[in-house]
């Protein structure tokens, strides 16, 4: 048990994986079609719900089939092995290195924002440098980097909040829905900014990429993936209620940095300088959550096929090393070649995706292995998997229309996944 986690570490790599580019910059996205307080947080209250329905069913599979490797393990194991690498594909090209990119790009905006002679380019290549050196060190202290940086980042907001709160001089603003509310809640605007609020929820299946290195993960792992996604559902209601608050939607609009607008109004320039500063170093532990996790979906798939047998070494010390680094060079180049909203909607809707794919899962495993041991089981089967497929499944068909061209390149990666196993097969590269 020396090299395994515990579960406060497994629940901070939830949190931090979750906190993060979505909830400090999605909102001044959001208030480009949606001028309403109350529809903004029922956009927030849904992606928490289902994310909370996303959560309950993967604690099933991962109880069910523990090893580490997420949605590339369970489709291997419920579909078929040729699923199972496309989600892979998706965790080596997309899923980590994407949404780590993002972070890093956000870090330095709230940066270069508060300082404008740095340069928000290197500061996110400096940050990716900087993790990826502590996480190819050791377990152990990596698992500390870690859940410091989600203790501060917790601390923080929290303070935030409370600031926005005790703000003297807030915006008019009102909680109870207008006539039009209802209409707006059913509308392609709704749905194409819950894609903004689905991945800002992205990162409440962190702990499942870890099943190996979990102290006993089939009960850990349920607790970590509910404790942790409760706990963000509601920072990111009360968060967002802050940031419209303290700022005036005109200012919000359209904006990244929404978090350093925000304080700007409630601190000054000098003060909201200095929060946009500390809004930056939270996002360190976010970067450093995924730069854990994802690594070890690259090196489950190193063990199970050859082509990818290099990503599978460890160092001395039993770290991933070289998983690390090759995903960490991804992120490199989306933050070097890509803009922020189109890498955002990209991967938005490759991950939610994948993840309907697999929480579909859990109803064809409990058809086709019934007998399998099920230490614990999806609380509200069969609705709760099914309010999870309907809300996601809802958003990535109003995302392909109204924003084709990001839906489409996603689609195409996907596919491109299926090819390179189906070329890999007929080669005996697997």
């Amino acid at each position: 048990m020396r090299n395994k986690i515990g579960i406060q570490t497994a629940v901070a790599v939830v949190v931090a994986n979750m906190i993060g580019t979505g909830v400090f910059t999605s909102l001044g996205f959001q208030l480009a079609d949606i001028q309403s307080v109350f529809v903004i947080l029922m956009l927030w209250l849904v992606g928490g719900i289902t994310a909370l329905c996303g959560a309950l069913t993967y604690g099933e599979l991962g109880a069910a089939l523990p090893r580490s490797g997420g949605e590339y393990h369970f489709l291997s194991s419920i579909y078929h092995p040729s699923i199972g690498f496309v989600a892979g594909w998706v965790s080596a090209t997309v899923g980590f290195a994407a949404p780590t990119a993002l972070v890093a790009m956000t870090f330095g905006e709230y940066l270069e924002g508060a300082f404008p002679q740095l340069n928000k380019t290197w500061l996110a290549v400096g940050l990716l440098l900087l993790i990826a050196a502590v996480h190819t060190q050791s377990l152990q202290s990596g698992g500390r980097f870690q859940r410091l940086f989600t203790a501060m980042k917790v601390l923080l907001i929290l303070a935030f909040i409370g600031l926005a709160f005790v703000f003297d001089q807030p915006q008019p603003l009102s909680l109870l829905p207008r006539p039009e509310d209802l209409s707006m809640l059913f509308s392609p605007a709704f749905a194409v900014s819950l894609i903004y609020v689905s991945y800002a929820f992205t990162g409440w299946n962190a702990a499942t990429y870890l099943i190996n290195e979990l102290k006993h993960p089939r009960r850990n792992l349920p607790l970590a993936l509910l404790a942790g996604t409760a706990v963000v559902a509601v920072l990111y209601l009360l968060l967002n209620y802050a940031f419209m608050r303290a700022a005036p939607t005109d200012a919000l609009v359209g904006k990244v940095e929404v978090g350093y607008i925000a304080a700007v109004y409630m601190l000054g320039p000098e003060g909201g300088k200095w929060m946009s500063l500390l809004l930056a170093m939270l996002l360190i532990s976010t970067a450093s959550a995924m730069i854990f996790a994802g690594p070890r979906v690259l090196m489950v798939m190193g063990e199970d096929l050859r082509m990818f047998r290099f990503l599978s070494k460890k160092n001395a010390r039993g770290v991933p090393a070289t998983a690390i680094l090759f995903q960490s060079v991804l992120s490199l180049l989306f933050v070097l070649t890509g803009s922020f909203k189109a890498v955002l909607l990209y991967a938005g809707f490759v991950l939610a995706a994948t993840t309907f794919v697999t929480v579909a899962g859990v109803y064809v495993l409990r058809i086709r292995q019934p007998q399998l041991p099920r230490p614990y089981k999806t609380w509200g089967y069969p609705f709760t998997p099914f309010i999870y497929l309907l809300l996601v499944g809802w958003t990535l068909v109003f995302l392909l229309v109204r924003e084709p061209r990001e839906s489409l390149s996603g689609l195409a990666t996907l596919l491109a996944g299926w090819l390179i196993y189906q070329l890999g097969r007929k080669g005996k590269l697997w």
